[in-house]
This record gives structure tokens, sequence and C-alpha cells, in this order.
């Protein structure tokens, strides 16, 4: 991506922010890639916990945003209860390209330029901020979690595969 593209990404994303009254929400931008979530823990210097995971998923067609703590894997059947949809997969990194503007490693929560239904992995409100990716590989803000609920119009649920025990 050319340096005046990543801006234009950036820039919807600081658009977003603006428009929900995150003002004082501070974009950064780093050297280093944040294009997995142990690249984005290093370079922002948190646990993976703390990282946040902005995934469209597609449910019956409609892109939607599954939002999860960096630590987690997201549960496609408990989206789906949550979503109350019938079919749910995971919308392919050129869809994602193609429709928002957005490459994998790059995807934030906000920018769409409508609101996407928003789901939000339980697990990111034991934490009092995370770290979003904003719209590049080398751009990322913090924000609390309630906040991210609150710009979003998401819901809380449990959405994480939980590993079978025994």
């Amino acid at each position: 991506m050319k340096l005046s593209e990543e801006q234009d990404v950036i820039g919807k994303v600081r658009a977003a922010l603006d428009e929900s009254g995150c003002l004082d929400i501070k974009i950064k931008i780093t050297e280093e890639t944040i294009f997995t979530v142990e690249d984005a823990a290093r370079a922002v210097g948190a646990p993976h916990e703390e990282i946040l995971k902005s995934l469209v998923f597609l449910i019956d067609g409609e892109p939607v945003l599954v939002l999860m703590s960096g630590a987690n894997r997201v549960n496609e059947k408990a989206v789906l209860r949550a979503s109350g949809g019938k079919k749910v997969k995971m919308a392919a990194p050129d869809d994602v390209f193609g429709r928002f503007g957005f490459k994998v490693g790059g995807v934030p929560p906000i920018g769409y330029g409508a609101r996407l239904r928003a789901f939000l992995d339980e697990d990111l409100f034991k934490y009092p901020v995370v770290w979003s990716a904003a719209g590049t590989d080398h751009a990322f803000f913090p924000i609390a979690p309630d906040r991210l609920l609150t710009i979003t119009g998401g819901v809380r649920a449990a959405i994480k595969k939980v590993p079978a025990v025994g």
C-alpha cells in the first residue's frame, strides 16, 4: 500500500473516531508491523490478551464485526447464536479489502461508512484498555472496551472458543 493510500485509510478511521466523539484518542504509527497479534503485542508493549482482533464475518451474507481478545479464537457457532442468523463464515481477505478498503492485519473496529453489527468478546472487558488496528498494519490506537462497545453499537457476547476439557 502506498503512503497516500495508507493515509487515506487511516483518515477513515480517524474520521470515524471523531464522529463518535473520540477526539482524545490518538492514532499511533509504528515502523514495526502489527500484522499478527504477536507483532502487535511487541509493537505496542501489551500482552496478547489486550490486542484487539477485528474480524469481519458474513452472517446470512451480511458483514458483521467480531471483536476478539488477541488470546482468543472465535467460536463461529456462538457468533451465530448471538446474531440469530442461520449461516456464518469468515469473510475472505479480498472481500474485506474490496468492500471496505482494509487489509488483514490492519482491520479496525470502525470506519466502514455504515455501522456494521458488532459482537465483542466478553474477555475484552477484563482490561482497562485494548489496542486496535487503525486501518493498516502500522497504525493503532488504545481504547477502553466500554467505549469501544458504545462507538460500535455492539453487544457483549460469549463468542470465544473454549478448549475441550479432558
